[in-house]
């Protein structure tokens, strides 16, 4: 069941299950909490799970006025994490989740009993090629006609794969980004990307003390291995594990792998907490 939490005009959707320690799952961009889909169910046996999809994107508002940064996102994790009334939950983040969790504890104080990154937007540099060309084009691309924004959102997505999406994973994670609504908000999205917000918590990091778990994929396209490796070793409370045949969207390359790597961490961290 979609639940909703109104937050300074914002309507943000989030979904509950299971019974257990908290777990929260954060998803990146251009994605939604469809990714965690599978997950959030296997988990709930065992834990109390948490899934949102952040304002502007899947189903929560797209409200043009509100900006979708970084730094606004965080807060809305922040308040979302209050209105559950959450303390220490465990946080597992993909991609630009990454960058607003890390924000979210780092500036806003939020506190978690731990943190699994994966290929996760979290220090400088960032952005593919399609990326920065979007955010110097933002207003003219929400104007392209429907179908080839559809093309062009198809396209993008697949390319997070290594193995490739079937036609029902693929129209899952496109549809947000469809219509009057969600055509300008796909490039809103990026048109908001700012940076400084990853060089301040690359300048935080070494401020971590909760355990930390970095998993990338060893194919992924988007943001390398080198990279989450350099920000593994700026976590002096980290490990650094690679998933081979998974890309960006491990979730969908590896599901088997990247599900026993969530399992064995939260079994580990549950058991040293008693």
């Amino acid at each position: 069941m979609v639940e909703r939490f109104e937050w300074e005009g914002r309507s943000i959707a989030w979904q509950q299950a299971g019974s257990g320690p908290p777990v929260v799952l954060c998803h990146g961009t251009p994605f939604s909490s469809e990714v965690w889909r599978p997950f959030a169910s296997t988990l709930a046996r065992d834990f109390t799970v948490y899934t949102w999809d952040m304002p502007g994107y899947g189903r929560s508002s797209k409200s043009p006025e509100h900006p979708v940064d970084f730094g606004s996102q965080a807060e809305a994790f922040g308040a979302l994490l209050e209105h559950w009334k959450l303390t220490s939950p465990h946080i597992i983040a993909h991609d630009f989740g990454g960058a607003v969790s890390l924000r979210a504890h780092l500036v806003l104080g939020a506190r978690y009993r731990s943190l699994m990154l994966v290929d996760v937007v979290a220090i400088p540099p960032s952005g593919s090629p399609f990326f920065r060309f979007v955010k110097e084009h933002p207003t003219i691309l929400s104007e392209l006609p429907a179908y080839i924004h559809e093309a062009i959102v198809r396209t993008y997505i697949l390319g997070a794969s290594h193995r490739g999406l079937s036609d029902a994973q693929i129209n899952e994670l496109v549809h947000p980004w469809l219509g009057e609504e969600g055509q300008p908000a796909f490039y809103r999205q990026i048109a908001d990307y700012d940076e400084t917000f990853l060089e301040d918590n690359e300048r935080r990091l070494a401020t971590l003390t909760i355990p930390v778990r970095v998993l990338w994929g060893a194919d992924d396209a988007w943001i390398p291995a080198k990279t989450g490796r350099r920000l593994a070793q700026m976590i002096s409370s980290s490990s650094f594990h690679l998933i081979d045949g998974a890309g960006h969207l491990m979730q969908y390359d590896a599901p088997v792998a990247f599900a026993d790597e969530i399992r064995a961490w939260l079994d580990e961290r549950t058991a040293s907490t008693g």
